[in-house]
């Protein structure tokens, strides 16, 4: 019998990230306690750009596109959100989304799933993610189990469950 396998990915849905800025900058153009702030959300190249004219409201700015990103189903661990940077008058936050998971993240993950996880159950790094396999299907069950128990600082997603 073949072994069962399934991969561990830290992957974020580009479209819900747009979506959920969208909304942000809709929810921030209509807000009264943004009006007359400078507020701004938009994308800035592969980075997210929010602007006030305020340390506080740019703050505020962060808080309502997370809001929209756990909405959306996007886990906050993908958000790496600079400080507040006085640029001019205004006040800038750069935010970028992590993708993959590090060499690093990857072998810590591996080691928890050899120490603490079912005999027999192998992972095995595969450039920015991990394929844990095993004969026995309650194995690989029991090993997203430990993981979801687990608190890691990114984002976990499992699939190609096979």
């Amino acid at each position: 019998m073949a072994d069962s396998s399934f991969d561990i990915v830290s992957k974020v849905e580009r479209q819900e990230v747009d979506n959920a800025l969208n909304q942000a900058a809709k929810e921030i153009s209509q807000r009264y306690d943004f009006k007359g702030v400078g507020a701004s959300i938009s994308w800035s190249g592969e980075k997210i750009l929010m602007e006030a004219n305020s340390e506080d409201r740019v703050k505020a700015v962060l808080d309502v596109f997370e809001s929209k990103l756990i909405k959306r189903g996007i886990s906050l661990k993908a958000l790496e959100a600079g400080e507040p940077q006085l640029s001019g008058k205004e006040y800038k936050i750069f935010a970028s989304i992590q993708e993959g998971i590090s060499q690093e993240n990857a072998k810590k993950v591996a080691k928890i799933i050899r120490d603490e996880g079912p005999k027999g159950v192998k992972a095995q790094v595969q450039g920015d993610e991990l394929r844990v396999s095993s004969k026995s299907r309650d194995d690989l069950q029991a090993v997203i189990a430990l993981l979801k128990g687990k608190d890691f600082d990114f984002a976990l997603q499992f699939v190609n469950y096979r």
